[in-house]
């Protein structure tokens, strides 16, 4: 396929490149390094896309030659008239130095129109070699290409989807290979196409993308095989940053946040303390802090506000009384009464 592919690219000097709907970075890379690559040799190529490019592909190199329709040399020169029933009568024309003259001989209500009026287009011209980039379906592509106008046209299909239909009389399909941008650097690279940094970069670009920085476990040997040719032409990883975690705050659940009583400072000693703590004896740690409970206990003792006893209230047995009171006593009567 690669020997078809190489002949019809030497033999051909007008080639188209189509990508599909909605490209994806790892599309729109591989068909502009293809472009950028065949615009080095000298051919007359294009490359034109269904859809306007999306922002997420504006870094890439070329993205401003991306147009929606094929034009150029091999388009038909359309020549339009305003035209009423009865104000022409036929149309002829005359080869006069050089020249090809259109003649609008009038009718009988005569010609209603002036030079202004008329119009010059260019129709879409298709190239003789097509080269489809990434996309399924052919049929999807029918606003740039007219069936019609295809037979002496050569399709070549590129991409590595499962829903592939395998149109074009070049298939290049494969589902083993994770991105379609390495298999464009392994073309490039078997027909010794011109390979500079810009094409390297859009390359690994679209790999990067499509095998999520070569985190898939589905990424195959050849994206890791064409990305060490890329990185030695030039090419840069480009490796996205990590997106900061949202973190909840208790306002955030509609609790009012507490002001701050103990000071920064303070909070960053203590915390030198705690870790300083953990990396001692576990026994002297407990040590530590019986000692504390034992000074704060003494603490709040040393402030409890003493009680005093009502006068009176009597005392309780055993509270207040005499050291005698317990000792046996005789009783000495009176007479006197």
């Amino acid at each position: 396929m690669l020997r078809q592919l190489q002949d019809i690219l030497t033999r051909e000097g007008n080639v188209g490149i189509i990508t599909g709907k909605n490209p994806s970075v790892d599309d729109m890379g591989a068909a502009l390094a293809l472009y950028l690559s065949l615009s080095a040799s000298g051919k007359n190529i294009s490359i034109v896309s269904p859809t306007e490019p999306i922002v997420e592909l504006s870094n890439l190199i070329g993205i401003n030659k991306v147009k929606n329709r094929f034009d150029g040399a091999s388009g038909d020169l359309v020549v339009s008239f305003p035209y009423k029933e009865g104000e022409i009568d036929k149309v002829s024309y005359t080869l006069e130095d050089g020249f090809l003259n259109i003649v609008v001989k009038e009718g009988e209500l005569g010609l209603n129109f002036n030079q202004k009026d008329i119009k010059y287009s260019r129709s879409a011209g298709i190239p003789k070699v097509v080269i489809v980039v990434g996309a399924p379906r052919l049929s999807d592509l029918t606003e740039i290409l007219d069936p019609a106008q295809m037979k002496d046209t050569t399709v070549v299909n590129i991409d590595n989807k499962n829903d592939n239909q395998g149109y074009g009389d070049i298939v290049l399909v494969s589902q083993k290979i994770s991105s379609v941008s390495e298999a464009i650097a392994n073309i490039i690279q078997n027909l010794g196409l011109t390979l500079d940094k810009d094409i390297a970069q859009n390359l690994l670009s679209g790999i990067s993308y499509a095998t999520e920085n070569f985190q898939n476990p589905s990424t195959s040997p050849l994206a890791f095989e064409m990305t060490a040719v890329l990185i030695k032409q030039g090419a840069v990883r480009s490796i996205g940053r990590r997106q900061p975690q949202e973190v909840k705050t208790a306002f955030d659940f509609g609790v009012p946040l507490k002001p701050q009583t103990q000071p920064v400072v303070e909070q960053k000693e203590a915390q030198k303390e705690d870790d300083q703590a953990t990396k001692e004896d576990p026994f002297i740690r407990l040590q530590k802090k019986l000692d504390e409970m034992k000074a704060k206990q003494k603490q709040e003792t040393a402030q409890e506000p003493k009680r005093e006893i009502n006068q009176e209230q009597k005392p309780a047995i055993g509270e207040g009384a005499p050291d005698d009171w317990l000792t046996p006593k005789i009783y000495k009567g009176s007479t006197n009464f």
